[in-house]
Formats: structure tokens, C-alpha cells, sequence
């Protein structure tokens, strides 16, 4: 606990000295059409590191997330053309992103393949299927009403990041606030202590992992409404994006510490950091290869953390 604080102290530290750098360099920077595209930008990324943190407090990791947002969207997209439905197509939407979560769960907990290669296989499938739904097509003529919610916004606050906001609120008082909390931190801590405690470890990591994947579909639904179009390569990487933050964050791959709010912050980092170095004129591979050296940096303390411990 003391280490989360302490961290998340430092990547808000990182943050006020981002902003504030950006906006002596920049004039744009501060601008409500740049902040209205900043908040824009995470929203969806904000989604996925909720459920991210789930699963990486349990020691797993969800590789998925990126293919599921391409195939959610794709889903979503399909029967709201079909049916004239909003609703009918954001619940196929999140329906399709509970099976892909419930399938990762079952394969993790049930059959002890590690996280890492059974979410590794369902992003091949996922986003081979988003591929074969649509012919590699982009879907477009959605129903109106779904566009005007994805762009619309109060000030500079999008709807989409105020979705975003709501979800992360309720989860940060599920994982910090609930028995199923809990038992997420003491699994993520020591599985077999857990077990042998009569928590129902297999059972939460299910949940876990649908969590994730229900919410990977949430941020695809969101994506698709923002855009006005859905992708069947949207959201291609996006799980890297999630991880970072959530490990940013002061989430640990060796599981049993992480914060909802904290990886939000994550999320802000790296929203900013991204954002500003375009505005100053960094090119786009230069920011693949500093969101690289910050994870590395962000993991090694991480594990030099868990060798002090030990």
C-alpha cells in the first residue's frame, strides 16, 4: 500500500511536469480543442486498463483486450445495421466480449495454461474472426444517434471519458471496497494460500477475466461510436497501451498490488506524453520507442520491488 502511494505520487509528479512543460512549449497544448482530443484519445484506453488491473492484481495478464475491441465493435456494428437498434447491437457488443473473457478465464484457471499464452491465442482468434465477419471491410452507416453520443461532450469532457470515469469509479470500489476485492488481492498474492483460505480461486478468476473482457467490449463499442465506423483491426495494440499504464501505475506482473485509480493515472501519463510530444513535433515511431524505455523502467522497479521484498 505504502509503495502504491509512493508511486502514484510520482506519476502524478510526472504528470504536473508533462503538463506544465507542454504548455510552456506549446500553445496548443492548453487549448479546449486539444484537451476535448487528449481526453478523446484515452478514453477508451482508460476502459481497458480498468479491467487490465483486474487481471494483472491476480498475477495474470490479458493479451485479448485489442482484438477483442475490433471484434466487439464489429459485432456491435452488424446488428445495429440489421436491426436499426442501439441497444440490441451494444449488448451482442458486450455479449461477445463475455464470451471471449469467460473462454481466457476458463482456459486459466481450469486447465493451469498461463495467462499469457491462452490470451495470446484468443487475440489471434478474436481478431481472425473480426476479420472473417466483416472480409477485412470497415462497417460503416450507423445509426446517427450512436454517432452524436461518441462525439458529443460537456465543456471539454467527452461522453465517452465520461463513461470511462463512472466505470472506473465503481470499480475501484468493487476491487478496494468488496469481499471479491479482496480475495482478487489475496489470489494475486498467493494463489495457494488463497485456496487453502476457502476462497474461490478458480471461480475469481473467471470473473476476472470476463471483467476484462466485458470491458474490452465497452471500450469497443465506444471506439465505434466515436469514429462512426467499426474496424475489424480496431484497437490493434491497445492492450500494450493498457499494460503500460496499469504497470506505470505501480500494478506488479508478480500480482497482489495494483489500483484502479492509479492506472487511470497511467492512462493520463501516457495520454499526455503522447499528445504533447505530437503537438512539439515528435514523430510517432519516437513515441513507440519512449512508451518502450517507460514501460522497461516502470517493470524494473517493479521487480526490483518484488527482490526487496523477498
Amino acid at each position: 500500500m505504502i509503495f502504491q502511494l509512493l508511486n502514484s505520487s510520482l506519476v502524478a509528479a510526472a504528470l504536473i511536469a508533462l503538463f506544465v512543460t507542454f504548455t510552456i512549449i506549446s500553445p496548443f497544448f492548453l487549448t479546449e480543442s486539444n484537451m476535448l482530443t487528449l481526453l478523446n484519445s484515452i478514453a477508451v484506453i482508460a476502459v481497458l486498463s480498468i479491467g487490465q488491473t483486474f487481471v494483472i492484481v491476480t498475477a495474470g495478464i490479458d493479451l485479448s483486450q485489442g482484438s477483442v475491441v475490433g471484434l466487439s465493435g464489429i459485432i456491435g456494428a452488424q446488428v445495429m445495421t440489421a436491426t436499426g437498434s442501439i441497444t440490441l447491437g451494444v449488448i451482442a457488443a458486450i455479449a461477445a466480449g463475455v464470451v471471449v473473457g469467460l473462454f481466457n478465464g476458463v482456459l486459466t484457471a481450469f486447465t493451469r495454461v498461463p495467462a499469457f499464452i491462452a490470451t495470446l491465442g484468443t487475440l489471434s482468434i478474436a481478431g481472425g474472426a473480426a476479420l472473417l465477419l466483416t472480409g477485412g471491410q470497415p462497417i460503416y452507416q450507423l445509426p446517427a444517434a450512436f454517432n452524436d453520443f461518441g462525439t458529443a461532450a460537456i465543456g471539454i469532457l467527452p461522453y465517452i471519458m465520461i463513461v470511462s470515469i463512472v466505470l472506473a469509479v465503481i470499480a475501484q470500489v468493487v476491487l478496494s471496497r468488496t469481499r471479491f476485492g479482496r480475495s482478487v488481492f489475496a489470489i494475486g498474492s498467493n494463489p495457494r494460500a488463497a485456496l487453502l483460505s476457502g476462497l474461490p480461486v478458480r471461480l475469481n478468476t473467471v470473473i476476472v477475466f470476463v471483467i476484462s473482457g466485458a470491458l474490452s467490449a465497452v471500450g469497443g463499442v465506444l471506439l465505434t461510436a466515436y469514429v462512426n465506423s467499426a474496424l475489424p483491426t480496431a484497437g490493434a495494440n491497445y492492450e500494450l497501451d493498457s499494460i503500460a499504464a496499469v504497470v506505470i501505475g505501480g500494478g506488479s506482473l508478480f500480482g497482489g498490488q495494483g489500483a484502479v485509480w492509479a492506472s487511470i493515472l497511467g492512462v493520463l501519463l501516457l495520454g499526455v506524453l503522447s499528445n504533447g510530444a505530437e503537438l512539439v513535433g515528435v514523430s510517432s515511431y519516437a513515441q513507440t520507442v519512449i512508451l518502450g524505455c517507460v514501460v522497461i523502467v516502470a517493470v524494473f522497479i517493479d521487480s526490483f520491488r518484488k527482490r526487496a521484498a523477498i
